[in-house]
């Protein structure tokens, strides 16, 4: 029918050669092929391929599919490695935040609702109570607070207080289910290029105790701060720059070396169309003091001169020469625009509009340098030297630092 079948002694003799060959050359090919996989796959971690043990298991089994003398292997993998021990001692320790707040004048607790939720860490079990430290901007504004633990366990949560100027609050919680507290690492230390965690709940508790990887990119950032949301800037945070993952809910989570220690509270990112993998954190030894005084006694006990400030560049070239006084040479400084009676500004001599250039010989351009210099490198109770100008004419005082009541 067209087809062509050679029954000749020849040809078949020769087909049965072919066969032969093939199933001695199957045989030798299984066998390279085994000693292939056994030798090459450990291979792999001289190459900076895997950090994986890769180890077969200990008993071969004897070849099937008369392949006599194949030898089948299975492979373990042992993913144990650095990170995953880092994330283990620290993932228990960090917890979801909800912010809940009522609907309505005449809502009841039935009727409240969760504003947002973020992320916060335990740093300390004392007693029956344990603590956690998240940002004051995740539980701005709530009437109640709860803390998700990581095996879902809710408990009602108190706040102790909450620092705007760091973005950085403590609550406290029934220590009965707490079971994990996290150790704090030093901030200091820390190299551009180091492996780094970000453990929190991103959108809240569907991806809650979320891990993601990257590293330290950047260190001592300063970032702009609109505080009160009036479109000036009140405020430079400093921050670690990090590529790891932080997205809304991450807020209040923590930055994890690869030691499982809090080297940072997660803060922020940078959330525009151009820009991918700019987290910021809260170094933790920035913020440990800080954590303190929002414990012990409920706000950031800071120096206090008693005025409220206005940056000379902010001014116009007018009001400069007009109403400060000021050379024409001068165009920076920090001007007073009220001074609160008996505060220390005002026992020091200081008045409305007097403008501030200089505190212990250290230039004062705007006031975000004279808050960094109040706040950083004085304390409660110490003097400072301080050079004004008033009616065009350069002047000094010494002020005795005193604690903002309020």
């Amino acid at each position: 029918m067209g087809y062509y079948d050679d029954h000749s002694p020849g040809r078949q003799k020769e087909q049965k050669g072919n066969r032969g060959g093939f199933f001695l050359a199957s045989i030798v090919g299984a066998i390279l092929g085994a000693m292939l996989v056994v030798i090459s796959i450990p291979s792999l971690s001289n190459q900076g391929f895997l950090s994986y043990n890769v180890q077969p298991n200990q008993s071969p089994t004897a070849g099937t599919n008369n392949q006599e003398g194949a030898i089948h292997r299975q492979i373990g993998y042992d993913v144990n490695t650095d990170i995953t021990a880092a994330i283990d001692k620290a993932a228990d320790a960090v917890v979801g935040i909800n912010n809940i707040q009522t609907t309505n004048f005449w809502s009841d607790g039935e009727n409240a609702e969760a504003a947002g939720t973020g992320s916060g860490v335990i740093y300390k079990k004392s007693g029956d109570k344990a603590y956690v430290v998240t940002n004051q901007h995740v539980v701005e504004g709530a009437t109640q607070l709860e803390v998700t633990l990581n095996d879902g366990t809710k408990i009602p949560a108190k706040l102790l207080g909450g620092d705007i100027w760091t973005d950085l609050a403590v609550l406290e919680i029934d220590a009965g289910h707490v079971t994990k507290v996290a150790e704090f690492g030093n901030s200091d230390t820390l190299k551009m290029g180091e492996p780094v965690m970000a453990i929190g709940n991103p959108l809240g508790t569907t991806f809650s105790g979320s891990v993601t990887q990257g590293i330290i990119s950047g260190i001592n950032r300063t970032i702009p701060v609109d505080i009160n949301m009036d479109g000036l800037i009140d405020w430079q945070a400093e921050v670690l720059q990090t590529d790891a993952a932080i997205n809304p809910g991450n807020s209040g989570g923590a930055l994890v070396n690869i030691a499982g220690q809090v080297i940072g509270i997660n803060s922020m990112k940078i959330a525009q169309e151009a820009v991918e993998g700019i987290g910021l954190s809260i170094p933790i030894n920035y913020a440990y003091p800080i954590i303190n005084d929002l414990e012990q006694h409920g706000a950031v006990r800071r120096p206090y001169m008693g005025v409220d400030l206005k940056s000379v560049s902010e001014i116009p070239g007018y009001y400069q020469e007009e109403a400060l006084k000021l050379p024409r040479e001068v165009t920076y400084g920090v001007a007073l625009r009220q001074v609160v009676p008996n505060s220390p500004a005002q026992q020091a001599g200081l008045k409305e509009l007097d403008v501030i250039v200089e505190m212990d010989g250290e230039k004062i351009e705007d006031v975000i340098a004279l808050r960094k210099h109040l706040y950083q490198k004085k304390k409660i109770g110490d003097q400072m030297e301080v050079k004004f100008y008033r009616e065009g004419k350069l002047m000094e005082t010494t002020m005795k630092l005193g604690q903002d009541q309020s």
